[in-house]
């Protein structure tokens, strides 16, 4: 099932997560933004606020992305950056 919603979020360009963001349900819109990295471009699911850590680990598990925010970078559990090259 991850492995469905990453295919969509990388061909979509971008996604709408439903977070729980200061007490309240918000939908929020994540971009696909590729960085450069000596080992080959790395796909992130970028957003352009703070969000909570808790929040972000959750979206990094559910698409099985690496996920780029204002209050840091985070990668599934178990994975690092290299092995997102080639996505």
């Amino acid at each position: 099932m991850t492995d469905e919603k990453r295919k969509t979020a990388l061909a979509a360009g971008g996604i709408e997560v439903r977070v729980k963001r200061a007490g309240m349900f918000q939908l929020l819109p994540f971009k696909v933004v590729r960085h450069k990295t000596p080992s080959g471009e790395v796909p992130y699911l970028t957003l352009e606020k703070f969000l909570d850590v808790s929040e972000l680990v959750r979206i990094a598990e559910e698409y099985s992305l690496p996920v780029n925010a204002m209050n840091g970078k985070i990668y599934p559990r178990g994975k690092k950056e290299s092995d997102f090259t080639g996505l």
